[in-house]
């Protein structure tokens, strides 16, 4: 075949993968962003996005203020810092400044002038609902995962009150606090009418359980999840440990849940940043080993964050059919990474992961995460398809229509329903 055929072929094949990639509605599996109906939790807007922790950690490479003198502005002046140092100081050419851009260029907002000004009347005359439909318009996502704490002193009380769902909304359960806080969660548990005591006792650990079990049907909720460092170990006489083999898990058997574990953020190593100011570790994957073999009747959902870990989590998922990988999370949720992850878990598990969720905490990083990746996708699988055709196997477009479907999402479904 001459190189001019083979040219031709990519082409034709690129635009086919394109085009079925931009047709299929991906569900977002895990996002900070919220049903409209628990009002101002969900953050939307431009001057969200500027100061989106990203943006923040991002600006302090150039800023030369007190860090308390920037926590002490208001919203407002904070964005107009980071726009000023992000976007006209420096050329925006991080994926977190590019993700603004492209959020911009696809709601029809003109960034040639430079005019913050102009962009901000343009959102004031949004509507809140109307613009959840338009972001996931332009998406194309139909389903989005919420994360749901009911350790969140403003987000508990709604939950509480009751709330008129949206059903393009799902709930996860977070639970973070009880599981690396446990001393002070425990003292929440016992303010909220659980009574546990010190100690694992059946008693305690009952109560846990009726905890989890309250929230999980007051959400809804389609999976448990955590977010856990890279020191975490299992077995281990740790409370962390003990709680997730005693309670969480056999919550999770009962209700036919996931337990999502997201492996690897070193929790404020620079405080002064708050939220932007988390790191990353390589995470020991023995204990995902261990839990994936001890209860085999359970389901897991994880990524990781390091980037020296994907391997090994892609071994581990060819090994035990009760984990399913989700994702290229925070750290790792740039184009060389997702590159490159991407075609390590295709090469290695075929398309029996979720190859992205978007971590948005702004409603309207949708438009960006999901643009990125899709032309990343369209790369990815155009290259492993042109390399089917090398063998004579030609792939129809029924089969790459199924393929993307199970890597927006549908592997995910297909991995909650089965049985393990």
């Amino acid at each position: 075949m001459t190189a001019q055929v083979t040219e031709f072929r990519r082409t034709a094949l690129a635009a086919q993968v394109e085009r079925l990639l931009q047709a299929t509605p991906a569900a977002d599996i895990h996002t900070h962003l919220y049903d409209p109906a628990l009002g101002g939790l969900l953050l939307w807007g431009i001057d969200e996005l500027l100061i989106y922790h990203y943006m923040v950690a991002e600006g302090f490479r150039y800023l030369d203020i007190p860090y308390d003198e920037f926590w002490g502005m208001p919203k407002l002046d904070q964005a107009d810092l980071l726009w000023q140092h992000l976007f006209l100081e420096h050329s925006p050419i991080s994926e977190a400044c590019r993700g603004v851009l492209t959020t911009l260029h696809r709601l029809g907002l003109d960034v040639k002038p430079r005019d913050l000004g102009a962009i901000r009347q343009w959102f004031a005359e949004r509507h809140v609902e109307s613009h959840v439909t338009r972001c996931m318009e332009l998406a194309h996502v139909d389903t989005i995962y919420m994360t749901n704490s009911p350790f969140d002193d403003v987000e508990r009380p709604v939950w509480l009150r009751g709330v008129d769902r949206d059903e393009r909304f799902q709930a996860a359960l977070r639970i973070d606090p009880l599981l690396v806080d446990w001393p002070n969660a425990a003292l929440r548990l016992v303010e909220w009418g659980y009574d546990v005591g010190e100690g694992f006792s059946d008693h305690t650990l009952s109560e846990v359980r009726r905890f989890l079990a309250d929230w999980t049907r007051r959400l809804a909720a389609r999976y448990l999840m955590v977010s856990l460092p890279p020191d975490f170990v299992c077995p281990a006489a740790t409370d962390c440990a003990q709680l997730v083999e005693r309670a969480v898990l056999p919550h999770c058997r009962e209700f036919g849940l996931p337990f999502a574990l997201m492996l690897g953020v070193r929790r404020s190593v620079n405080p002064q940043l708050r939220l932007a100011g988390d790191g990353v570790g390589r995470s020991d994957l023995s204990a995902l080993s261990h839990l994936c073999a001890a209860f085999p009747e359970n389901k897991f959902l994880v990524t990781v964050l390091a980037r020296e870990n994907q391997h090994e989590l892609c071994v581990l998922a060819r090994k035990f059919r009760n984990l399913h990988i989700f994702g290229c999370w925070w750290f790792t949720n740039v184009p060389y990474l997702i590159d490159e992850i991407t075609r390590l878990r295709l090469e290695l598990l075929g398309t029996s992961f979720t190859a992205q969720h978007s971590d948005a905490r702004v409603l309207d990083q949708l438009i960006y995460k999901w643009d990125h990746t899709r032309r990343l996708l369209a790369s990815v699988l155009t290259d492993k398809y042109m390399d089917l055709s090398a063998t004579g196997w030609e792939p129809s477009a029924a089969e790459i229509q199924r393929d993307v479907r199970a890597l927006l999402g549908g592997a995910f479904d297909e991995f909650c329903r089965r049985r393990t």
